[in-house]
């Protein structure tokens, strides 16, 4: 299959990029980095999560975040919603659409959020509900879609499964999550292939942690099947604080380089996107996981 002609970035950091970060991190400083991201021409950003802030302490201040960020035309600002209790928080706050989770392994749903697969699909019912009734839209996530830290290899049946269920409950569109980020292009393929019998390539989505070095290689294979909706976190930030040794996710900045070097539309300005990234992690007290960014050296 040809190239997708353009490619819709998911942008990650502000949720997924910061939950597993130690240092604190302040309601104004999360603001800034969604302000500076929506500046540098990202259009969709996962602004916060609407968790127990017991279990993923970063997330604290999320109703704060979606109340005061300073909005721009055309710009998604969404929000992780675990429960019906976290949706309507995320909707009170202002967040203009959801996204739930559910897991391919059994494993990592208990251990995660303590219950089974089928019993986390059957929690996002009344959130289905709300949201339809709302008229918002909800995105759905589908974790350890080639390993699990508990459970090892998973079965790309299996990832088709929970993804057909949650496409067919609703959710617009599905990502697929290389949680640990143990994927190969050979693997992450597979689990594509077996997934795309079921949903519809501008339907689905990657989201691919760079843990062994293959999030650009197996992005790469996501494209070559048909996939136009990419997840990434700039400056390389992000982990699972649920799945141990999973480091970042694939780095925004990384992944528009590709993107420009393969002649494919994205609507981001490298340059701001590089600044971004540098002005989290000063406020990290870390240099930035993007090689792009380390190798312009802005």
């Amino acid at each position: 299959m040809a190239l997708p002609g353009k490619v819709r970035i998911i942008e990650v950091s502000p949720r997924d990029g910061l939950q597993n970060e130690k240092q604190p991190i302040t309601t104004a400083v999360k603001i800034e980095l969604i302000e500076k991201l929506a500046d540098a021409g990202v259009s969709y950003i996962e602004s916060g999560s609407f968790v127990n802030p017991k279990w993923v302490p970063q997330m604290a201040g999320s109703d704060e975040v979606f109340q005061q960020v300073a909005r721009k035309e055309g710009v998604t600002y969404a929000a992780l919603t675990p429960n019906i209790q976290g949706y309507q928080r995320a909707i009170e706050s202002g967040a203009t659409e959801v996204a739930i989770f559910a897991a391919a392994s059994e494993a990592f749903s208990q251990k995660n959020i303590n219950c089974s697969v089928v019993e986390s699909i059957e929690r996002f019912a009344p959130i289905m509900a709300a949201a339809a009734s709302d008229h918002v839209k909800v995105r759905g996530y589908v974790s350890c879609v080639v390993g699990c830290p508990y459970e090892g290899d998973v079965a790309p049946q299996k990832v088709a499964d929970v993804a057909r269920q949650l496409f067919e409950m609703g959710c617009y569109e599905i990502s697929l999550c290389d949680t640990t980020g143990v994927g190969n292009p050979v693997s992450v393929s597979a689990m594509l292939e077996a997934t795309l019998q079921h949903i519809p390539a501008s339907k689905l989505a990657v989201h691919l942690h760079d843990t062994y070095g293959q999030a650009l290689a197996n992005i790469y294979a996501s494209l070559q099947l048909g996939i136009a909706t990419i997840d990434s976190s700039v400056a390389g930030l992000g982990g699972c604080p649920y799945a141990k040794g999973a480091s970042g996710n694939a780095a925004t900045e990384d992944v528009i380089y590709m993107l420009n070097g393969l002649g494919i539309e994205h609507g981001i300005d490298l340059n701001k996107l590089i600044e971004t990234g540098n002005f989290i992690s000063q406020k990290l007290g870390k240099d930035s996981g993007s090689k792009v960014a380390r190798a312009k050296g802005l």
